[in-house]
């Protein structure tokens, strides 16, 4: 499985869906790992730490949407990404999806198989 890392773009969220370390541990389950440019800058990680962790360097997010069979992030997928999402790709980040029925709308039109990370215990 290709797994996908965009920067969030959010304002104000500095995390990050994968650290250098949960690359490691996928890549060393033979998984491959896409981590846009600059995805890690706000944790301190840079390119060079994903690509010593296993993960090749996505010059843009759409490269990582298109390129992806799961996309992992941490906050809410904005407008302009539910439109990169599709049908047969996973997408596991905090959704908050009660208080945001356009999001809902946008996820079910993608067709994407969306997981919560607030509904997994």
């Amino acid at each position: 499985m290709r797994v996908g890392c965009p920067k969030e773009i959010k304002n104000h969220e500095y995390r990050v869906g994968l650290t250098p370390g949960s690359v490691r541990e996928y890549v060393a389950h033979g998984h491959e790992v896409l981590v846009e440019t600059g995805a890690g800058a706000g944790i301190g990680a840079d390119d060079n730490a994903y690509r010593a962790a296993g993960a090749t360097i996505a010059k843009t997010a759409a490269d990582v949407f298109a390129k992806s069979d799961m996309i992992v992030k941490v906050k809410e997928p904005q407008p302009n990404e539910w439109v990169q999402l599709r049908d047969g790709q996973i997408l596991y980040t905090y959704l908050h999806l009660a208080p945001d029925p356009e999001q809902t709308k946008g996820l079910l039109a993608s067709g994407v198989t969306a997981i919560a990370y607030e509904t997994v215990t």
